[in-house]
């Protein structure tokens, strides 16, 4: 806000003062020459210190403009989206841009289910307490901004140890009754995307509504890909101080599954297939309603009401790499495979207030919340599928080898203060307090007897943190915070997916906390936030691939694997300068260090030995992660080349390096990739070139020992896009 009214008065003095000195005609009129005010769009800001009903002061927070970069958004590539936010580990399940799989600081990736993640505000997580994962997939191309606030701003809206990531959808032109945008996309195997809006304002009534298509051949045999998405907003002010937002959204996608590879498969060919009757199909809608009342000058209210419903569908052969799907010559027919469904019943409504008050001279705030959530998760698995080779979930009479519900209601309360002591430093404490229980019910088919399961899941617990902001000047600040982090035992850890899981029945909850220390800024040319962190997970959760006491069976141990310390410190640093008047460039750095190592633990192996793990490092937590790129803007052009390096990173808390026969565990290796991305803008035309891993590096991010399968899954080689965007 700062930057645009500085523009505005330079353009009214420029103007004044041009108007003042021009040449006048023989009658008398003033002859005024053009006037050229350019300025650089930051591509990475940060979030106010007040925004809405949230305080935001003394956080580390990010904040991506998607109009402003030239990233390959219509397969949603995060290394390049994500590139100037240090610390971002990206694991490339497939290319085919429908699932975001991100997190930061060491933590895990899948489906980012370590961070609160929201759209519009509004939480998507399929299930906090019963499975977390975000199945929900926006199209990026309904994406106006990307904001992700570490851990330590946890206690305003859940307690995850990643923080919040919320993606804020384009709003409609406000100048128009109805306004429409296209963006269409072709590239390498057999990309084609689609994606079309429509929006405007019509008296006090504003509305945004788009479809969303792309289909892929995929880089890998036999990973075909088909998504949709929809997404419809209205927005009703009746008057200045109050405004009614209705909203549903959508996202749909089949993706076939080509399996996983053992190490010697990668090397022989990292597109080839394991598996060609696999599938999975997660259809998501988000409903919502929410209102905003600007009570007073100083008091804001805030209420919203949503739901996340629909279900996660997969049929697959789920066996190891090594295991081949072939057809059995006495039945003359492939082997029945699995068919899993969630249904996801999710509901929740937060009323948060923010109220600001004069203390010392000065203006401080206070920002209370409290949070119901009601979900009903109903896991259907283990059915007996079809031999077929396409997408049929019909099972056969024997039923669900487990049809469970995991209920659960929960209540939290927060409560938040900014005091700010002077005009330069201001302290923000906070506690976070939540109570209520999941119940397990439902039938089971394939435990022992003897096996006991959890039928009441409490998650009752206090989360204390605090803030604090120190001005230097107005280009620089100082920033701090430390927030307590929990993550209760949830459906995924109790209850195993495949039959060759394995779960130990003394599960303990996860808790920890994050702590960080930076210092951020803007001044000649240079644009900077550096700072420090630490993060404590105790408990953590995690799997060992190993096999059974007779070590002729395979499994997945799922156990609290250890306490575990992440020291590591954050990096980025950009520098512009202007060439001429119409060429800018820069250059930037995004870098992180992670030590993430165990303390003081032990674990069992292969049913008989224990092992220490003390001082191992944490599986899938590179040491270093450094995206690198320069960016050049000419005129209505602009080009970027970027650099992405991933050092190495073990599989499993026992630091394997020699890969096993299944891919399994074993070093994952070191990666660098270097892609281009190029827009032309002219007026409401643009034209986008990518050239993604220029040098078609042949990698592996992880290895993931549950979905999508225990092994090596290759990420794509190289492959270009071509997007071009029109705006009526």
């Amino acid at each position: 806000m700062q930057v645009k009214i500085l523009i505005c008065l330079a353009v009214i003095g420029v103007a004044s003062d041009t108007f003042a000195q021009a040449p006048t005609d023989t009658l008398g009129t003033r002859i005024l020459e053009e006037i050229k005010i350019s300025a650089q769009r930051p591509t990475i800001e940060r979030l106010p210190e007040i925004s809405g009903t949230y305080l935001w002061s003394g956080k580390k927070s990010e904040v991506i403009s998607l109009q402003n970069i030239d990233a390959n958004i219509a397969e949603k590539t995060p290394r390049q989206i994500f590139a100037k936010i240090p610390g971002v580990f990206v694991y490339d399940m497939d290319g085919t841009g429908n699932q975001m799989n991100i997190s930061t600081r060491g933590l895990d990736p899948h489906r980012g289910w370590e961070f609160n993640i929201r759209a519009d505000g509004i939480l998507t997580n399929s299930d906090i307490y019963g499975y977390p994962a975000s199945h929900f997939s926006l199209p990026m191309e309904a994406i106006g901004r990307i904001e992700l606030v570490r851990g330590t701003g946890a206690l305003q809206y859940g307690a995850q140890f990643g923080g919040m990531l919320n993606y804020v959808l384009k709003t409609p032109d406000t100048t128009k009754t109805i306004g429409l945008e296209s963006i269409n996309s072709v590239g390498s195997y057999g990309l084609l995307s689609s994606y079309n809006a429509v929006g405007g304002k019509v008296g006090k009534v504003q509305y945004y509504a788009f479809y969303s298509k792309r289909v892929s051949d995929g880089y890998r045999d036999n990973s075909e890909s088909d998504y949709d998405a929809q997404g419809a907003v209205v927005k009703y002010m009746p008057t200045k101080n109050f405004a009614l937002r209705a909203e549903l959204l959508r996202s749909n996608y089949t993706y076939r599954i080509p399996g996983p590879l053992t190490d010697a498969m990668f090397k022989a060919d990292p597109r080839q297939s394991t598996r060609a009757r696999n599938y999975y199909n997660p259809e998501i809608y988000v409903p919502s309603l929410s209102a905003e009342w600007q009570v007073g000058e100083r008091t804001r209210l805030s209420w919203t009401t949503s739901a996340v419903l629909g279900d996660r569908r997969s049929v697959q052969f789920d066996r190891t790499a090594n295991i081949v799907d072939a057809i059995n010559p006495t039945t003359l027919a492939f082997a029945g495979r699995q068919v899993d469904i969630d249904h996801f019943h999710s509901y929740n409504s937060e009323l948060r207030l923010l109220h600001s008050y004069s203390l010392m001279r000065q203006t401080s705030s206070l920002a209370v919340g409290v949070q119901y959530i009601n979900n009903n998760l109903n896991r259907q698995q283990l059915g007996n599928g079809t031999t077929g080779t396409d997408y049929d979930l019909a099972i056969d009479v024997n039923g669900w080898g487990r049809d469970l519900h995991l209920k659960s209601q929960n209540i939290a309360v927060s409560v938040e203060n900014k005091f700010q002591l002077t005009q330069k430093l201001s302290l923000s404490p906070g506690i976070r307090y939540e109570s209520g229980n999941s119940k397990l019910s439902g039938t089971t088919t394939y435990y022992d007897d003897d096996r006991d399961l959890p039928n009441t899941i409490e998650h009752k617990f206090p989360l204390l943190g605090i803030n604090a902001d120190y001005t230097i000047n107005q280009h620089q600040a100082l920033y701090a915070g430390f927030s307590q982090a929990y993550r209760p035992v949830i459906f995924k850890d109790i209850i195993p997916g495949t039959v060759y899981e394995k779960v130990d029945k003394n599960l303990e909850d996860a808790y920890g906390y994050n702590a960080e220390l930076g210092w951020r800024g803007n001044a000649n040319g240079f644009q900077w936030d550096v700072g420090a962190f630490a993060l404590q997970y105790s408990n953590r959760l995690g799997n060992l691939a190993q096999y059974d006491a007779d070590r002729d069976t395979f499994i997945l141990y799922r156990t609290n694997i250890g306490d575990s310390r992440t020291y590591g410190a954050e990096i980025f640093v950009e520098y512009g300068v202007r060439l001429g008047d119409a060429v800018y460039a820069s250059i930037f750095t995004s870098t992180s260090y992670f030590n993430a190592r165990y303390q003081g633990d032990s674990i069992r192996i292969n049913g008989k030995e224990n092992r220490s793990i003390e001082g191992k490092k944490v599986e899938s937590v590179p040491q270093w992660i450094s995206r690198n790129g320069l960016n050049v803007r000419y005129k209505n052009l602009s080009a970027s080349l970027l650099y992405s390096y991933t050092a190495e990173s073990f599989a499993d808390p026992l630091n394997t390096v020699e890969p096993s026969a299944t891919g399994a565990v074993g070093l994952v290796p070191a990666y660098g990739l270097l892609d281009l991305n190029a827009t032309y803008r002219f007026r409401n035309l643009s034209v986008r070139f990518n050239v993604n891993n220029i040098a078609n590096k042949q990698y592996f991010t992880k290895r993931p020992t549950l979905y999508p399968g225990a092994g090596v899954w290759p990420s794509d080689g190289r492959s270009a896009v071509v997007t071009v965007g029109i705006k009526i």
